[in-house]
């Protein structure tokens, strides 16, 4: 099972990716992993979703309300952020915004004058660190290599620092069993007390929402798209009877299954 994630080498998604295969191809683009999943070039994808410290990955959002594919698995790795570098030397720290976010305030503290460069993925500021000794980059410890020596380690802002990512497969491989749910409603309408309208079938059945978030749709300023994330399976009555009074409300627009599935925790 070959399966596309994040790339170069090294990055969280292929230490994440590891846990669905060994055949691990790479790109640089969140949006490219789900495209070519939908359009069966890979078999599985892992992106993602969702970091403890700076919150969703929107493209990954976007991406998931405009393929037609499936989630199939879910993985949490807690993150370890070192400095990495030929010496004190350098200009430029470089890495993932993502990354340099979650270290802003060891950045600020020890190196605030240092100029930041946000690249594709945290391997991406490695290989940049590796070949100008005048830029330094953030990244996994695991990473280290050539001349490069580890600076700090855990620099990151909080140690509880976790990434969810999620497994995802063509729309056939979508899957009623599991203990979690996510799907996407778009209901190209707008009243008062809508949203509202659209959680009670949740609360009515005891299914407690893990997340709920909106994306602008595209279609017109103020209209959008909810994800929504919740601690039961397809396969249960209350869940189809709960998304069958969700669809009914949206029936101007749209409510994407994605799938159920389950979680699992990746040591890094």
């Amino acid at each position: 099972m070959q399966t596309l994630t994040l790339g170069p080498s090294g990055t969280y998604s292929h230490r994440a990716a590891t846990a669905v295969s060994e055949d691990i191809a790479f790109t640089e683009s969140v949006t490219k992993i789900v495209q070519a999943v939908a359009n069966g070039e890979y078999d599985r994808g892992v992106i993602p979703i969702e970091n403890s410290i700076e919150g969703s990955v929107t493209e990954s959002l976007d991406a998931l309300a405009e393929y037609d594919v499936a989630v199939v698995r879910e993985i949490i790795t807690p993150i370890r952020h070192a400095l990495l570098a030929h010496d004190q030397s350098f200009e430029t720290i470089a890495s993932h915004a993502q990354a340099l976010a979650q270290c802003r305030g060891y950045l600020d503290e020890h190196y605030p004058d240092v100029e930041l460069e946000a690249v594709a993925s945290t391997a991406r500021g490695v290989q940049r660190a590796l070949d100008d000794p005048s830029i330094a980059a953030i990244a996994h410890p695991d990473n280290v290599q050539g001349d490069l020596q580890v600076l700090a380690e855990d620099i990151q802002d909080q140690t509880s620092n976790a990434t969810r990512f999620v497994a995802i497969g063509p729309a056939s491989d979508r899957s009623e069993a599991g203990g979690k749910t996510s799907i996407v409603i778009y209901p190209n309408s707008d009243y008062p007390g809508l949203l509202l309208k659209l959680l009670e079938p949740f609360a009515e059945r005891d299914i407690n929402l893990s997340r709920l978030e909106s994306r602008p749709s595209g279609e017109r300023l103020g209209d959008y798209v909810f994800h929504v994330d919740f601690q039961a399976g397809l396969y249960e009555d209350r869940t189809q009877g709960a998304l069958a009074e969700i669809e009914a409300l949206a029936e101007d627009g749209w409510v994407k299954r994605l799938g159920s599935y389950d979680t699992e925790h990746v040591v890094s």
